[in-house]
């Protein structure tokens, strides 16, 4: 990593809380006065897509469930179904702090790695496809599920705070199609490319609401940059 880069790199903290739409609303009305919306969400939110990739081993997710606090994990992420921005991601995790690495791809070269060819990755100027490279060759990093969810962005510009509302998480095992124009879930739990796909507890309560009466529910997430 070049000696400029390094200058870039920023651990940060990150809390996840599960709360309902109504204590949602609640925040929104006490955040207002002090932040304001990520001027990249448009329309108030967007999109968030990312394929996630695991080894042989399913290490990234053994580690996760089994509380390893040095762990890492690989993704490729878009926004709004567009491949205008792509990124390969490595999110890494130390203990209570955040590190996040992030190469630029374009729609072809994400269509090479799904096909097996990762040959170009090994010739990137950016040291995380070269790695990922080396990942994908010796510890078998495939593609192995994709996860969507909504997003509304609040920033703070005298700060370093970040609040994120992030609604209807759903994930598709089976299909690994990142620019599909959405997953649609049937009846029989299948969509509509044949995938399976899965909801979380806030989305099965989206669901069960209007008939039990139950809550909604929002993951609640708080950045700090170091």
């Amino acid at each position: 990593m070049k000696k400029a880069d390094r200058k870039k790199e920023r651990f940060r903290n990150e809390w996840k809380y599960l709360i309902s739409t109504s204590e949602k609303e609640v925040l929104n009305l006490r955040m207002k006065p002090l932040m304001k919306l990520d001027p990249h969400a448009e329309t108030g939110g967007y999109l968030i897509r990312s394929l996630y990739f695991d080894d042989y081993w399913n290490s990234a997710y053994e580690e996760k469930e089994s509380g390893v606090l040095m762990r890492k994990k690989y993704r490729i992420r878009i926004y709004n179904y567009s491949a205008e921005s792509i990124k390969l991601e490595r999110k890494k995790k130390f203990g209570s702090y955040i590190y996040k690495e992030d190469a630029p791809l374009t729609k072809d070269e994400v269509q090479k790695i799904l096909s097996g060819e990762y040959e170009f990755l090994l010739k990137s100027p950016y040291n995380l496809c070269r790695e990922f490279y080396i990942e994908c060759m010796s510890n078998m990093m495939r593609p192995r599920t994709i996860v969507d969810y909504e997003r509304e962005p609040w920033i703070m510009d005298e700060g370093t705070v970040r609040i994120t509302f992030d609604t209807d998480v759903r994930a598709a095992v089976g299909s690994y199609d990142i620019f599909a124009s959405g997953f649609i879930c049937t009846g029989t739990g299948k969509t509509d490319h044949g995938s399976e796909i899965y909801r979380d507890a806030a989305s099965d309560s989206e669901k069960s609401s209007a008939a039990a009466g139950s809550r909604i529910y929002s993951s609640f997430q708080i950045c700090t940059v170091l």
